[in-house]
């Protein structure tokens, strides 16, 4: 039953989950809702967290200044016309989507999941910022159409979370997964692979944690180091060690092996933004990088789930 659900790969891509459950390809959108989180504002801190390059996560969402509508009608035409007659996935991908009043965010988000080619609506945020009525408000939307809620936790390492500046403790993350889950809303979480001083037992230890706490998909990142961050200050001062694509790849695989089969891999790593990006410059060359995740699957013989508990 899992391989048939994996397509042939050694893991659950997120292509093979969209093609089980929609039948079809579906092309993601990024969005903006809102321009800030509440790490810069004060709310929870200040300056944001020490990799943020000052667009939150967004560094390709669409132009906040345009209704939804076009926003969705620009990221089309990025796609072209390859993707002609297909649906989209509708995500709110920069800073803090749910950072907001939740009127204003009922009229972005409803715009997005009500769209004609909107198959799916993804909204990305942390975990401190799931109050009881914007809890409401995604359960409406979920009732619409499908939704996904993506959850930045990075690290459930204490010492790390400190140092990055992440503003919230794990138990923060533990309740918005529980909360959304009770809801049958479906969570992803982000999880920064290299971060500062830790180990690759320490990274394994952060995916069993989410794991642990039912989250259905992850995003495998690996640190990049962007111009005019913190992170940037600390690796020219030379105290940031950056991964070797060999080692990413490693640990990588390494933490596929321990995850639930069936559990979505959304991202497996990522290309910063090229004019931004001090370090590492392997990472520019994503397809290179997938194929070496690829092949050291089949040269080990490992898999996703191999050493899961």
């Amino acid at each position: 039953m899992i391989n048939e659900l994996w397509h042939g790969r050694r893991y659950y891509s997120l292509g093979s989950y969209i093609r089980n459950t929609f039948g079809e390809k579906l092309y993601k959108i990024p969005l903006s809702a809102v321009s800030t989180c509440p790490n810069r504002d004060g709310r929870a801190g200040y300056g944001g967290c020490i990799f943020c390059s000052g667009k939150g996560s967004g560094d390709y969402a669409g132009d906040i200044n345009l209704p939804v509508k076009n926003q969705i009608e620009q990221g089309k035409s990025l796609v072209g016309d390859g993707f002609s007659g297909g649906r989209y996935i509708a995500y709110f991908q920069s800073f803090t989507s749910t950072y907001a009043p939740t009127d204003y965010l009922r009229s972005l988000f409803s715009e997005a999941i009500n769209h004609p080619e909107v198959a799916l609506l993804s909204i990305a945020t942390r975990p401190d910022c799931l109050e009881p009525d914007k809890l409401d408000l995604l359960s409406e939307l979920n009732r619409i159409k499908p939704l996904w809620v993506e959850l930045g936790l990075q690290t459930s390492k204490e010492e790390t979370i400190s140092l990055i500046n992440r503003c919230y403790e794990n138990d923060v993350y533990e309740r918005a997964v529980e909360d959304l889950n009770s809801r049958g809303i479906d969570t992803i979480t982000h999880l920064i692979l290299g971060l500062p001083g830790e180990t690759e037992e320490d990274m394994i230890s952060s995916l069993r944690f989410a794991a642990d706490c039912g989250t259905k998909g992850v995003k495998l990142q690996l640190l990049h180091v962007l111009k005019d961050t913190p992170l940037q200050k600390m690796y020219d001062e030379g105290d940031l060690y950056v991964l070797s694509e060999e080692e990413y790849v490693r640990i990588v695989c390494h933490c596929l092996e321990q995850l639930p089969p069936d559990m979505v891999i959304h991202r497996l790593t990522g290309d910063g933004p090229k004019d931004i990006l001090v370090a590492p410059e392997w990472s520019t060359h994503k397809r290179n990088v997938l194929n070496h995740i690829h092949h050291y699957l089949k040269e080990h013989n490992t898999w996703q789930g191999k050493l899961h508990r």
